[in-house]
C-alpha cells in the first residue's frame, strides 16, 4: 500500500521516544498504538459530522437539496482528486467498483437527510441517524450471516424504542414527521455504508476508495439535479450567502474530503463496534450545536427517546464475552 499523506499527518510510523530518567538513567515512552489513533481521528470526524446538521439546516434557506448536495460533492471531489492523484494513477476496475457502491449508499443517505431537514430539526434527525450503528450487527448477520447475539437484539430493541418516542407523537402514527421518516431512510443507507466501507477497506487503497465513494456521489446528485429541476420535483435554487458558503466549506472540506478519508483509513486499524460505539457520539455533538445556535431542546419524551437510542447503540456494538469476541467485520 502506498504511503498517504495521512500517515504522515498521524504519524502511524513513529518511533519510542527515547528520553533521558531525572537519575540519568534511559527509558523508552510506548508509541501510542495505530488503533488508539484511529480511533482518536474517528471521534475527530463524529465531532464535525455532529455539528454539520445546524450548517446544513441553515444553508437550506439558500439552495436547493440537490444543489447543495451536488456543489458539495464536487468541490469534495476536486480537493481529493489533489490529494490523492498519487494512487489514483494506480487504481483499478475493482476499486472503481468498490468506491462507486459505497457511493451510492453515501448518496442515498445523504440525500434521504437533507430532504428530512427540511422539515424535522437537527437534533431529532442527528439522533435518528445515530440509529444506524444499531443496525450494522443486524444487518451484518443478514448479509454475512454472522451470528446474532442477545445483546445485539436488545440494543436494536432499545433503539427502534428510542425511535418511537422520539419521532412518533402522543397522537399516534398519524402525526408522524414525513421528515423524521426520510432521515429513518438515511440511517439503513449509512449503517450499510459502514459495513461496506469495513468490507472494502482492508482491500484497496485508502486513497482510491475514498476518492471513488466520493466522486461516485458527485456523479449521482449531478445527474439528478437536472432531473429533479425539470420535472418540477424540486425548483432549483442557490444563492451564494455567507451562511451556505460557510456550510459548503465546512461539508465539503472537513466533513467529506477529510474525514471520509480518514475514516477508510482508520477503519483499516480499528474494528466495527469501535468504529460504531464513536459515531453513536455524532447525535450528541449535533444535540449539543443545535442548542448553542437554534436554543433547541428537546421535550422529555423526545429526550428519553434519544437516550434509548444511545443505550441501544451502545449495547448493540459493545463486545461481551467469548461469543462476541470475534468482530464482524
Amino acid at each position: 500500500m502506498e504511503r498517504l499523506w495521512l500517515d504522515s499527518i498521524l504519524r502511524v510510523d513513529a518511533p519510542p521516544i527515547t528520553l533521558a530518567h531525572p537519575r540519568s538513567r534511559l527509558y523508552t515512552t510506548p508509541a501510542v498504538s495505530t488503533r488508539f489513533k484511529a480511533d482518536l481521528a474517528l471521534g475527530a470526524c463524529t465531532l464535525v459530522w455532529g455539528a454539520t446538521f445546524v450548517l446544513v439546516k441553515n444553508a437550506l434557506h439558500d439552495a436547493s437539496v440537490f444543489a447543495f448536495i451536488a456543489t458539495r460533492f464536487v468541490i469534495s471531489t476536486a480537493l481529493m482528486a489533489a490529494i490523492f492523484w498519487r494512487p489514483l494513477r494506480k487504481t483499478t476496475r475493482a476499486e472503481i467498483r468498490a468506491g462507486a457502491t459505497i457511493g451510492f449508499l453515501m448518496f442515498s443517505g445523504y440525500v434521504f437527510q437533507t430532504v428530512g431537514l427540511l422539515s424535522t430539526t437537527p437534533s431529532k434527525a442527528a439522533f435518528i441517524t445515530g440509529s444506524s450503528v444499531a443496525m450494522v450487527p443486524i444487518l451484518h448477520g443478514i448479509f454475512w450471516r454472522s451470528r446474532i447475539g442477545l445483546w445485539v437484539w436488545a440494543g436494536a430493541a432499545s433503539a427502534l424504542a428510542g425511535l418511537y418516542l422520539l419521532t412518533v407523537p402522543k397522537s399516534g402514527l398519524t402525526g408522524l414527521n414525513h421528515g423524521d421518516l426520510l432521515v429513518g431512510g438515511c440511517a439503513v443507507a449509512f449503517a450499510l455504508h459502514i459495513l461496506f466501507v469495513g468490507h472494502f477497506s482492508p482491500k484497496y487503497s485508502t486513497g482510491a476508495l475514498s476518492f471513488h465513494q466520493v466522486a461516485a456521489t458527485a456523479a449521482l446528485s449531478l445527474i439528478a439535479l437536472p432531473i429533479v429541476t425539470l420535472t418540477g420535483w424540486e425548483p432549483f435554487r442557490f444563492r451564494l450567502m455567507p451562511e451556505l458558503i460557510l456550510a459548503l466549506v465546512v461539508t465539503a472540506a472537513f466533513a467529506t474530503a477529510f474525514a471520509f478519508s480518514v475514516q477508510v483509513w482508520a477503519q483499516k486499524h480499528t474494528t466495527p463496534s469501535h468504529t460504531a460505539i464513536l459515531f453513536s457520539l455524532e447525535p450528541v455533538f449535533a444535540g449539543l450545536t443545535s442548542f448553542l445556535f437554534f436554543g433547541e431542546r428537546l421535550s422529555t419524551r423526545a429526550f428519553i427517546g434519544a437516550a434509548l437510542i444511545l443505550a441501544g447503540i451502545i449495547l448493540a456494538v459493545t463486545p461481551r464475552g467469548p461469543t462476541l469476541k470475534k468482530e464482524f467485520a
